[in-house]
């Protein structure tokens, strides 16, 4: 598929420096990095990669100066308690955490170890931080969303795409501890546009098909998927459950607009990944997480399938598309 790039993204929290010394190899043992997802390696090796990348920039290679222990939950996110005690047992000096029930699962399991976060949504409202400046504790990171506004913002863009729709039905998982602020602020936003909300939850594959049948039920004339790691991880099936349901989406992250999804508005994951490997090199180096401020997202991105909308047939007005960073034909 073509793309069209509108505007470069950018890095939250700034660019990477160019040069930077390379970090001294201890004679003791090489730090060991647990990494915590509940993906799979192939559903999101971009996002691996990327932090990978980010760490090698720095001067950090896996197997060389660092040791990255993975562990995948592989879209079932019932199995993260095990697999973060896992590297609780193991004595890993610092935890990875992608995505926010991982974040949460984490920071439940890891007391003492320091854990920096990829995209978790509203870490101080869900007692994860103390303050974003300060976070105390052991975890920092980057935020996804501190506000939602990106999630409300979404939605407001999908009513705008798609003029005639008044019903949305909103995909959430209730394993995700930030979810019951999501529906509360979704709900506000609705009423505000003039919107018929209807809720429905699912937590894996089985669910997701269940609650598209719910959707079929009740003539759903669009679907708003509520941000979270395991919709992501899924996102090649929502996308052949929304193609065969016709059913135009908003996402939060562009991973899913990728995969068949119509639209989607947040920030890019992939680049807080690679900025990840900025805190942990500071960790490593002895910085201590409570005292590295957690990161906001600079930059929110909206990605519009074209390719997807023909097959809909949906036409996008011209004023979202010039709004839109990126345009998939």
């Amino acid at each position: 598929m073509d793309r069209v790039q509108r505007r470069d993204v950018l890095i939250a929290g700034g660019a990477l420096p160019l040069l930077r010394a390379q970090p001294a190899r201890s004679a003791g043992k090489v730090p060991r990095i647990g990494y915590l997802a509940v993906s799979s390696p192939a559903t999101r090796a971009d996002l691996h990669e990327a932090f990978r990348q980010g760490l090698r920039e720095l001067g950090w290679r896996d197997g060389h100066n660092i040791a990255i222990e993975y562990r995948f939950a592989e879209g079932r996110a019932e199995r993260l308690p095990a697999l973060a005690s896992e590297l609780v047992r193991e004595q890993v000096d610092l935890i990875v955490a992608a995505g926010g029930n991982a974040v949460a699962v984490a920071a439940s399991k890891a007391t003492s170890i320091p854990i920096v976060a990829i995209g978790v949504s509203n870490p101080v409202r869900l007692g994860l931080a103390a303050s974003l400046a300060r976070p105390g504790a052991n975890l920092t990171g980057l935020a996804f969303s501190v506000d939602l506004e990106s999630i409300t913002k979404g939605l407001q863009l999908l009513t705008e795409a798609i003029p005639a729709t008044r019903r949305v039905t909103v995909l959430t998982n209730p394993g995700n501890p930030a979810q019951p602020d999501a529906v509360a602020d979704l709900t506000k936003a609705g009423r505000s546009l003039g919107l018929e909300l209807q809720f429905l939850q699912a937590s894996n594959a089985d669910e997701i098909e269940l609650a598209f049948a719910a959707m079929v039920r009740e003539r759903a004339t669009a679907l708003f998927v509520v941000p979270e790691s395991l919709f992501i991880a899924h996102r090649a099936l929502l996308a052949e459950l929304t193609a065969r349901h016709r059913l135009p989406t908003m996402h939060g992250v562009r991973e899913n607009v990728d995969a068949g999804g119509l639209l989607a508005y947040g920030p890019s994951l992939s680049a807080q990944a690679r900025r990840a490997a900025t805190y942990v090199d500071k960790i490593l180096r002895g910085a201590k997480p409570g005292d590295l401020p957690i990161e906001q997202p600079t930059k929110f991105e909206l990605v519009i399938n074209l390719k997807t909308a023909k097959a809909l047939g949906i036409t996008i007005p011209q004023s979202v598309l010039l709004r839109a960073d990126e345009v998939i034909q």
